[in-house]
């Protein structure tokens, strides 16, 4: 009699908790939160040398641009919603804007899906002038107010004029941001491709522009071969290098780093990408309102489960008394 009076009450208390909390999930309001949000524009480089497979995933090697696309896409997933994130390419000697940043958490898929997209193919000349190409990208994040993330294995097609990085006509540091060194520190072969795009082989010394004989001729070039003031300036002889083989040019980018004032980091692994961008780029305050009335609302459901568990139960007590 006592346990019957028991499930009764218990039924009751149930049924109340259930009703209320219904109420309050329909009444709630939202709750407003204040968050970090984050406005990126994130420019890829896709030259030549970006093809180099110098990383490992699952034991096989993979691209450089393959990795960046995956860092990229690894830094879009942790981005917290209202942030805002925009994309673009880089080749021959200037950075093209893709789309301009967008909402993260709205647009996610058509962010995603282009990354993922991007392409070698893409590119619309054989030339890498990298410290030109991060130049444009700034200029172009500095009317979207959006900071620079800039992927590249900095290697610049031809080499820079006696090592010296083109003029910055910039304000340094007034765009915050990330130079991303991708690629390994060991040299390692170019993937070569033909007119229809399939690989053929590697470059080859003779392939590769190996020396800048733009502007003046170098300091030892009357001690070269077949040296003439007027008509062999630097020299008799082809230019001879390393330049058909790629690695991850860190000195120069450490270099056009300092020159323009953005962070500096090498992509080891690509789901480490958001904290090095978190620490090198501005954060700024966002108001996020949240809906919390699942919370009551689940606790109704609860509430009704048991409920309905409770009255299964003692429906089937007589029964089993009745056999016996």
């Amino acid at each position: 009699m006592m346990r019957a009076r028991l499930i009764r009450d218990g039924r009751f208390w149930l049924l109340a908790l259930a009703l209320l909390s219904l109420v309050v999930a329909l009444v709630m309001p939202r709750l407003t939160l204040t968050r970090q949000a984050r406005d990126l524009l994130v420019v890829i480089d896709v030259t030549g040398s970006m093809n180099v497979r110098d990383y490992l995933e699952r034991g096989e090697p993979v691209s450089r641009l393959a990795t960046a696309k995956r860092a990229a896409r690894s830094l879009l997933a942790d981005l917290p919603c209202r942030s805002r994130l925009g994309l673009g390419i880089f080749t021959e000697r200037r950075s093209f804007l893709l789309f301009e940043p967008a909402e993260v958490c709205e647009n996610f898929a058509a962010i995603d899906g282009s990354i993922d997209a991007l392409d070698w193919r893409m590119a619309w000349d054989g030339d890498s002038y990298v410290a030109r190409g991060v130049h444009s990208a700034l200029a172009i994040a500095e009317n979207l107010n959006a900071d620079l993330v800039f992927l590249t294995d900095g290697q610049e097609a031809p080499p820079l004029a006696g090592g010296a990085l083109p003029p910055f006509e910039g304000e340094p540091g007034k765009v915050a941001g990330l130079l991303v060194g991708v690629g390994a520190t060991e040299p390692s072969p170019i993937p070569k491709y033909n007119e229809d795009g399939r690989e053929i082989g590697f470059y080859a010394e003779q392939d590769v522009p190996q020396e800048n004989r733009e502007g003046p001729p170098p300091q030892d070039a009357p001690s070269r071969a077949g040296w003439n003031p007027r008509n062999a300036p630097w020299g008799g002889e082809p230019a001879t290098g390393t330049e058909h083989l790629s690695a991850m040019r860190e000195d120069g980018l450490w270099r056009l780093a300092a020159q323009t004032g953005l962070g500096f980091a090498a992509l080891r692994d690509p789901a480490a990408l958001s904290a090095a961008v978190e620490a090198d780029t501005r954060a700024h305050l966002v108001e996020v309102r949240i809906d919390v009335s699942g919370i009551p609302a689940a606790l109704a459901l609860l509430a009704l489960t048991t409920l309905f568990a409770l009255g299964a139960l003692a429906g089937r007590r007589p029964n089993q008394l009745s056999v016996r």
